[in-house]
C-alpha cells in the first residue's frame, strides 16, 4: 500500500503483459525491474505459496478487502468523437500516454459521484 493508501493492483493481459495500476485508475505496462518473471517461474508451488503467505500487502490476509470488494467486468468501450477545448486535451496529454483513458477515469467519477 502507497503513502496514500491507494493499493496497486496488477492484471496480466490475455497476451501475457503486465499493467500495474496508476492512482488515477488506469493501468499501464510494468516498468522494467517491477517484475522478476525468471525467479518467480523458477520456485515451486510450495515456494509461491509460502511467498504469498508472507506478503503482508496480499489482500487476501485482510478480511475487510473482501468484505469491501465489488466483482467488475470489464465493459467493452463505444469508439465515439469527442470535441474539447484545446487547452483540456493538453492537460491530459501532457501526462503521457494513457491520456485516453485517464479522460475516462475523469468522466467516470462524475457520473458515479452525481449517480449517489
Amino acid at each position: 500500500m502507497s503513502a496514500t493508501g491507494h493499493v496497486t493492483r496488477a492484471v496480466t493481459t490475455t497476451d501475457g503483459q503486465l499493467l500495474i495500476e496508476q492512482a488515477d485508475g488506469s493501468y499501464r505496462p510494468a516498468a522494467s525491474g517491477q517484475t522478476d518473471w525468471g525467479r518467480v517461474d523458477a520456485m515451486t508451488e510450495a515456494e509461491l505459496e509460502r511467498a504469498i503467505a508472507s506478503d503482508p500487502d496480499d489482500p487476501a490476509h485482510d478480511p475487510s478487502f473482501w468484505r469491501h470488494a465489488t466483482l467488475v467486468h470489464p465493459v467493452a468501450k463505444q469508439r465515439i468523437t469527442l470535441r474539447v477545448d484545446r487547452d483540456v486535451l493538453e492537460f491530459f496529454k501532457s501526462g503521457g500516454r494513457g491520456y485516453q483513458t485517464r479522460i475516462q477515469a475523469v468522466l467516470r467519477a462524475y457520473v458515479e459521484a452525481h449517480r449517489r
